[in-house]
């Protein structure tokens, strides 16, 4: 839904007048004058007379028949003359007003205009206008209020309404290895895909889609290790040849966060790749996953081929085994894609 009326108790008004607590819109059909809606502004919400429903029922509801009442709205009401007792037709107030003094046998209905805060949608006889809506948590005022319509309000930016909960809610973010389909709006949230083929996604987003793969021969290079779906594909210049460790590098930082380690499974890995730091040691005890995942980053940034060939020995279990055996592979490759008989140059 692009648009939608929220109330809160706990939220303060679009408007600041204080206004009365509770009013009634009177509909003339066929069967009569009678209450089609109820403001009950003490509470800040909606409700329909012998109508019990969510929130978002009843918005649709008011949506759908807004245009019908509208139209439908008589612009004349039955009273009753207070001095002479008879009953009077006395015209209403158009949207946007009410009745500041009802009519009588020789003078018409006054109408006043809605003060600052208040509306009025339909032609009505009420004495008070209702007063403004205010949006919700997460929520942004998309309308403002109007003397003749109440304030309309979206879910502010990165966040979509969820009917389940009848509230704004963070858009959805893609892991590693997938990447928006379609982007979040305030109305849907974000549809995510798989990266395949030749697609790649190293971070966790909301936004960002699935990127190409490099192609290395468009740059004259030799590719050393295939691109999946989580790091992109890795070159080689067989003019400049490097340790095999030196290419692993590149993958460090996208391999650390496709394994999703918790943060203490991280603190366990900064330990190890500092022994002798003990500074660093107690200092990590606090720091959060995205500052972890900032040292690791560091750390292959600076560490030697030898130091690189050591982390998948520190990293143990299933997630050294893949490492060792991306290390292999560009090992494998390298003397391959660059015609070598006696592997690779070391630094």
């Amino acid at each position: 839904m692009g648009a939608f009326r929220f109330r809160n108790k706990q939220n303060t008004p679009c408007g600041h007048n204080r206004l009365p607590q509770r009013w009634s819109y009177k509909y003339w059909g066929e069967r009569g004058e009678r209450n089609i809606l109820e403001t009950d502004c003490s509470r800040s919400h909606i409700t329909f007379t012998m109508v019990y429903a969510c929130p978002v029922l009843l918005l649709l509801l008011l949506l759908w028949a807004r245009p019908s009442l509208l139209a439908a709205s008589p612009r004349t009401y039955e009273d009753t003359d207070r001095l002479t007792g008879e009953r009077v037709q006395c015209e209403r107030c158009p949207p946007g007003s009410f009745l500041r003094a009802g009519c009588s046998s020789e003078r018409r209905s006054e109408c006043a205009r809605c003060p600052e805060g208040s509306y009025t949608e339909m032609w009505n006889h009420i004495s008070k206008c209702l007063r403004c809506g205010a949006c919700g948590r997460n929520q942004v005022v998309k309308q403002a209020c109007t003397a003749e319509s109440d304030c309309q309000c979206e879910c502010k930016q990165g966040y979509y309404y969820e009917p389940d909960y009848d509230s704004c809610v963070r858009h959805r973010e893609c892991p590693v290895g997938q990447g928006a389909l379609t982007k979040g709006t305030p109305e849907n949230n974000t549809v995510c895909q798989i990266c395949s083929g030749s697609t790649f996604s190293n971070t966790s987003s909301a936004h960002q889609s699935c990127m190409e793969h490099k192609k290395c021969s468009d740059s004259g290079l030799k590719m050393v290790l295939r691109g999946s779906s989580w790091h992109d594909s890795v070159c080689a210049d067989c003019t400049q040849l490097k340790d095999a460790a030196d290419y692993l590098r590149e993958t460090i930082p996208d391999f650390v966060v496709y394994h999703n380690m918790n943060v203490k499974r991280l603190r366990r890995v900064v330990h190890r790749l500092f022994p002798e730091d003990l500074e660093k040691s107690r200092r990590t005890s606090g720091l959060s996953s995205s500052e972890l995942h900032a040292e690791i980053n560091a750390w292959a940034a600076s560490a030697t081929p030898a130091q690189i060939r050591q982390l998948p020995d520190l990293l143990k279990n299933r997630a050294g085994d893949w490492l060792k055996n991306m290390l292999d592979h560009i090992e494998t490759r390298l003397p391959e894609e660059c015609g070598l008989g006696n592997g690779t140059e070391g630094n």
